[in-house]
């Protein structure tokens, strides 16, 4: 049974941005899968890439183009990840793009290409260029969430998520969706991820704003270890509201921790609707000797394989919590002064079972939908956290299904 995503919600038109999702018949389906994002003069563009070396070819093409510093429009493909596809496949990215920029009279220099779905397979091309003529008449203000709908494969439920806030007495609206539900380890970003906002924000205070919103959220999350080929977030700041935000400013600090919640939110939930989970489990390292340990420690835990079958299976079965805290290669790492909690229940005391700890006490915790596993190391004062869920037979069924 899958996880309750989110309560779906419409999410609120940002200015200076409109969107259009038409059915391009990628795939065998019938629904939209092409997605066109066109951004008023003056907006501004960040965003994070894939770190995989074999990432595809919309994102070297976007990696590009975004170093113009303008960009005034995004091309979304769901189906095929135009991944692993060679010259041909920056060939196609770069068609997508310049047939964009003659619907809406912009250089193809000004489009950021983004693909998603199986890998290896060419684009067909045609009926994305069809398209795309189409998707640019129907560009319209409320878009946001059947933009959300069109960016899905294997996703159950769109993934959305926004914020109001009030700025020097005038409200600043945020806004984000977010596909990806498979091969989820991102060493950057995740599947794919747009958030955008109406605020005037200067490109260097977005720069970092995008990274660390990433740091903060898509980069906590784990479904299956895998770091996708397509791995990109978009943070969009439309300018509509006019002056720029001090960057010193409390009113700057609180619209930076709502764009963050908003990535987090997102984060979550695709978490939340991984390929077949049943369980969304926070991993949480204290008493490391640095952020990066504390890190380490929590991939390996909420990555184990045999960890998320027992997540599945609600076998507190403590024994593979502490192989996968040895097997996260902490040096100097003394397993005597180790403890573990299952949510407030201590299962794990100074590297042994607690002597208070019972297997009921354990099933209780480990039959919840969402619990916290907490991983005390004993050798400092960093702690960190990761979001994960549990692999269940339909993963398996779902992922052996995948190209059929």
């Amino acid at each position: 049974m899958a996880l309750t995503v989110m309560s779906e919600h419409s999410l609120p038109q940002i200015p200076g941005i409109r969107l259009a999702s038409v059915p391009a018949k990628i795939k065998n389906w019938e629904r939209d899968d092409l997605l066109l994002v066109a951004l008023d003069e003056g907006a501004r563009v960040s965003a994070t890439f894939t770190q995989n070396a074999f990432c595809a070819a919309p994102v070297t093409v976007a990696k590009e183009h975004i170093k113009s510093g303008t960009v005034r429009a995004l091309l979304v493909n769901a189906g095929n990840a135009n991944a692993a596809t060679g010259e041909r496949g920056i060939a196609d990215a770069r068609a997508c793009c310049e047939a964009v920029a003659t619907a809406l009279n912009i250089q193809p220099s000004q489009v950021l290409p983004f693909s998603t779905g199986v890998i290896g397979e060419h684009l067909p091309l045609q009926r994305i260029l069809d398209g795309i003529p189409q998707a640019a008449e129907q560009l319209r203000a409320d878009g946001w969430d059947a933009a959300a709908r069109a960016i899905m494969t294997t996703d159950t439920k769109p993934k959305t998520a926004s914020r109001t806030i009030e700025v020097a007495g005038e409200q600043i609206r945020i806004a984000g969706i977010a596909k990806g539900a498979g091969m989820i380890q991102p060493n950057m970003a995740t599947m794919l991820a747009y958030v955008a906002t109406d605020a005037a924000i200067a490109q260097p205070l977005l720069d970092t704003l995008v990274q660390e919103a990433v740091a903060a959220s898509f980069n906590r999350i784990s479904i299956d270890g895998d770091t996708s080929t397509n791995d990109a977030c978009v943070l969009i700041a439309s300018g509509a509201t006019g002056q720029a935000v001090d960057g010193q400013s409390e009113d700057f600090a609180r619209l930076k921790q709502a764009i963050i919640d908003v990535h987090i939110e997102l984060a979550q939930a695709i978490v939340k609707d991984g390929e077949g989970a049943t369980k969304f489990v926070t991993v949480q390292v204290t008493g490391a000797a640095s952020i990066q340990e504390a890190l380490r420690v929590a991939f390996e835990v909420g990555e184990s394989p045999l960890v998320k079958t027992a997540l599945y299976a609600s076998d507190p079965n403590w024994g593979r919590l502490v192989m996968a805290v040895g097997n996260a290669g902490i040096d100097g790492l003394d397993a005597g002064k180790v403890n573990i909690f299952l949510d407030d229940v201590q299962v794990v005391q100074d590297g042994g079972r607690a002597g208070s700890y019972t297997e009921e006490q354990g099933e209780s915790v480990f039959s919840k939908p969402e619990f916290t596993i907490t991983v005390d190391l004993g050798r400092g004062e960093c702690q960190e956290h990761i979001w994960t869920c549990d692999f269940s037979h339909d993963y398996v069924t779902i992922n052996a299904e995948y190209r059929t």
